[in-house]
């Protein structure tokens, strides 16, 4: 968790500031005067953790997509490092390169040993950059596929951990065939034999998250997003200006309890009081609470149920209805040329 001096803060997390500059200065007016003024620095706290609560529980659904890019917060190995010991990273795709967006390996996860997979981002510009801000390419989704199938052939669970602004679009990445590592994964992820927990940690957006999305159960954490495209995209195509990201947050639903109501989703994992970059410890900690209950429930079923049960509940998402068509309007629909030789 960042110290108090390096804090960063939202626009809507002004108020929280304000109480922080004044703890901050009545720390030092009681270093500099020997004056004991901690009583007065712990009613600053608690009004702190108040205004924090406050805040989160009147969150817009633009307010948690900027929650959920916190420049403070944890992302997959801050994670990893706080609820797992004896990380073993494993690197590459054996075919292009070592993609740094997207990571993995064996873990100790309390008396369960899983294979972890998930993006990662950078804490600082030059990091960032190394990671490509979290946004895989094919190589990175080859890499999961390959952890993946390393997992199942010693029957160890999958974990995923989903924190990107989408997969790379750019020209090499569509040469290298990004389209299909992400059709690929998400066709075989469906056909593991082994329990796969997908969680969505921060963003969620578009195939870059559905290329480790598939699993026996999906999560999302309290303020964290899941949709098909990123609110300023999805502003720019239909009003051209990304100045309607706001109201595109807003009519994509893309929130956690949004998603849950929708069924694509199987639960909502709380975060500590104002959002997961305010403790680290804590915010593992009721991650790996939620997973490990689960990781048991699954090693009950067999492979084949497992299987069933993942290819059933995917299958069963979204809503459609069919309209009876009469054989006169299936000609007519036809083109003028095939419609004279039906009708003669």
């Amino acid at each position: 968790m960042p110290e108090n001096k390096n804090r960063q803060f939202l626009d809507f997390e002004k108020p929280i500031k304000d109480l922080f500059d004044e703890i901050g200065k009545l720390k030092q007016t009681a270093e500099k005067t020997k004056v004991d003024l901690s009583d007065s620095i712990r009613k600053l706290e608690d009004q702190a953790v108040e205004k924090r609560k406050e805040i989160t529980l009147h969150l817009s659904s633009w307010q948690k997509v900027q929650l959920s890019r916190h420049p403070d917060r944890p992302y997959t190995l801050k994670y990893i490092d706080k609820m797992t010991t004896n990380f073993l990273e494993l690197h590459g795709d054996r075919n292009v390169k070592d993609d740094k967006a997207m990571i993995g390996g064996f873990a100790q996860l309390g008396d369960e040993t899983v294979m972890i997979i998930g993006h990662q981002k950078g804490t600082n510009t030059k990091m960032r950059q190394l990671r490509n801000f979290g946004m895989a390419n094919p190589e990175g989704y080859r890499k999961a596929l390959r952890l993946m199938r390393l997992a199942e052939k010693f029957n160890k669970p999958v974990i995923t951990l989903i924190d990107t602004p989408g997969a790379y679009p750019g020209l090499e990445a569509e040469e290298r065939g990004q389209g299909e590592a992400i059709a690929r994964n998400i066709y075989e992820m469906i056909r593991l034999k082994v329990p796969v927990i997908c969680v969505i940690i921060g963003e969620g957006a578009s195939g870059g998250a559905l290329g480790i999305g598939v699993g026996d159960r999906v999560f999302m954490l309290e303020n964290t997003w899941y949709t098909v495209i990123s609110p300023e995209s999805c502003s720019s195509i239909l009003w051209r200006s990304w100045d309607m990201k706001e109201k595109a947050a807003e009519e994509l639903r893309l929130t956690s309890d949004r998603m849950f109501n929708f069924g694509l989703i199987d639960g909502i994992i709380p975060e500590p009081i104002g959002g997961a970059h305010w403790d680290y410890n804590e915010a593992a900690q009721l991650l790996k609470q939620y997973l490990l209950p689960v990781i048991r429930e699954l090693k009950l079923l067999k492979p084949e149920m497992r299987t069933a049960q993942r290819i059933e509940k995917f299958g069963k998402m979204g809503s459609w209805e069919e309209t009876p068509v009469s054989a006169i309007d299936q000609i007519e629909a036809l083109p003028d040329v095939v419609t004279d030789t039906l009708l003669k």
